[in-house]
């Protein structure tokens, strides 16, 4: 599967547990959705693709990325304005309260956490 397909799928299952926790229909529901196509994409790019997407409910939504390589990522140290490449973890950084990442075993494990009351705050009513 190309990197748009993991992508895809990714988003599809998020969009689905946020929808189930009763998480969806707000702006940050959507940076959410972003925050997932962005951990997914850089694992896709960087390291051999998503082994696990975790989503972890409870005071925050965790998103976990987990990967097949040990290379922990860092910040582009200065992406240019208006090219492609280098500012996924930025984008990362901005969206989200925190995130980090953590080598293990068998590779390592890209996380980003939104707290759950940004998730239910400015709850969309529809049209």
């Amino acid at each position: 599967m190309g990197v748009r397909g993991a992508v895809a799928k990714g988003r599809d299952f998020t969009r689905e547990a946020l929808r189930d926790w009763g998480w969806d229909g707000t702006e940050t529901s959507e940076d959410t959705l972003l925050l997932v196509s962005e951990l997914l994409t850089n694992a896709s790019l960087h390291a051999d693709g998503c082994h696990e997407l975790v989503l972890t409910s409870g005071e925050a939504l965790r998103i976990e990325v987990y990967d097949g390589t040990t290379t922990l990522p860092k910040p582009h140290p200065a992406p240019q304005r208006g090219i492609p490449g280098g500012h996924g973890l930025y984008i990362v950084e901005r969206l989200s309260d925190r995130w980090g990442s953590h080598a293990h075993a068998h590779g390592k494990a890209v996380w980003a956490e939104i707290e759950a009351a940004r998730l239910v705050s400015g709850r969309s009513t529809g049209p």
